[in-house]
């Protein structure tokens, strides 16, 4: 019995290791539709991913819709190693201080 729940508790744990943590967009955040991916964006992309209907959402990642066999629902724009692609929103500008 030992066995069995030592097996259970590892493939937990493998398994669990396995997830990555991804913002899922939310109803109050706007889009912006991408008309045309950038090159840099559409040449690290993985293969597999609708580059014709693609997003970027105010996380700062895209995300393309992926028609499934039951729904249709966005996922992050990813590259073939499984990296999400994001750009990083520039910094406000703080002008200098005098003193």
């Amino acid at each position: 019995m030992r066995v069995r729940n030592s097996y259970a508790i590892s493939a937990l744990v493998v398994l669990s290791a396995c997830g990555a943590a991804v913002q899922v967009p939310t109803e109050g955040q706007v889009p912006v539709i991408v008309e045309e991916l950038p090159e840099g964006v559409a040449a690290i992309a993985a293969s597999y991913q609708n580059l014709n209907a693609v997003q970027l959402l105010p996380d700062g990642c895209y995300w393309y819709s992926h028609s499934g066999p039951v729904e249709t629902t966005l996922l992050p724009l990813r590259t073939e190693s499984g990296n999400p692609i994001c750009v990083r929103a520039p910094e406000p500008h703080e002008p200098p201080t005098t003193g």
